[in-house]
């Protein structure tokens, strides 16, 4: 992607962070149950106001109504091989044309779900570290531009200490990946910064702590779209930095619900079921 790419990328990641942070807010004191049948709830309606207003409802109708009189011609005209062919093909034709009518609003909505999507995520992909309970965090070093590469293979790299994370075992390098890594303990609740230096320049990275449901960032990722939607919270290193990305191996969320690799299907299951279900109350044609 383009430099002008990745700062719209980057810019509605600000914006997305500056919404998530306020609107989203009140999953840090509601159960995880109750958290995501109330954004499932919210999302759905959402959507469906969207869906209404960035969709061509006359046509989505008119296709509608002639699919239920093809629907009709079958049931009364069984008998009758034309007609019964006819009605088929009619209907197999009107589905596929409420799919190209759903385009437009699919395409209109696709960017505020991927920065809900990665909003979410931070609530509900990763739950946050215990007392007392160990994490490894790893920082990435940027690649060597080539094997002739003037620069020393290793900068010099100090993980400050710090009471909320103090380091167990480290530093272990791992010369094959450029990494570097350190098993830290959680010492006390909160959002805590871990802070680096290399090569003189200082580098955070945030820590979550707490028994609660938090915002929990795994990793400040490098200057890509992929890992900027997908990490959204903390700024990414740019590529003039040493670092690549610092990664912190939260534990997964194991909820039903949330947690794991599934939650995105709950939630797109919750929040189609509630939309279905209001879309007569707010008379939008699907």
């Amino acid at each position: 992607m383009t430099d002008a790419g990745l700062q719209v990328v980057l810019k509605l990641n600000q914006i997305a962070n500056t919404c998530g942070q306020v609107l989203l807010a009140p999953l840090h004191v509601l159960s995880e149950l109750t958290g995501m049948v109330l954004v499932s709830v919210v999302s759905g309606l959402l959507l469906l106001i969207a869906f209404k207003y960035t969709s061509n409802q006359s046509a989505i109708k008119r296709v509608r109504d002639g699919i239920k009189a093809d629907m009709l011609a079958l049931s009364l005209f069984k008998d009758s091989m034309f007609v019964s062919l006819r009605s088929q093909f009619r209907i197999v034709l009107g589905a596929f044309k409420l799919i190209a009518l759903s385009l437009v609003p699919i395409l209109c909505m696709a960017v505020p779900v991927t920065l809900l999507l990665g909003q979410l995520s931070l609530w509900w992909q990763h739950r946050p570290l215990l007392r007392g309970e160990e994490a490894v965090v790893t920082l990435r070093l940027k690649p060597l531009a080539s094997s002739v590469d003037s620069r020393p293979p290793w900068p010099s790299v100090e993980f400050d200490p710090a009471p909320a994370a103090v380091v167990t075992v480290g530093p272990v390098r791992i010369p094959s990946k450029r990494e570097i890594c350190w098993n830290v303990q959680a010492n006390a609740d909160g959002d805590h910064p871990l802070q680096f230096h290399v090569d003189g320049h200082m580098f955070s990275k945030e820590i979550a702590i707490g028994e609660r449901v938090m915002r929990v960032s795994q990793q400040r990722p490098q200057q890509t779209w992929m890992a900027m939607l997908t990490h959204p919270a903390e700024a990414p290193f740019d590529a003039s930095s040493p670092v690549q990305s610092i990664e912190i191996q939260y534990p997964t969320r194991t909820s039903r619900g949330t947690g794991g690799q599934l939650w995105p299907v709950y939630w797109f299951i919750a929040s189609s079921i509630v939309a279905f279900s209001l879309r007569g109350v707010f008379r939008v044609q699907m």
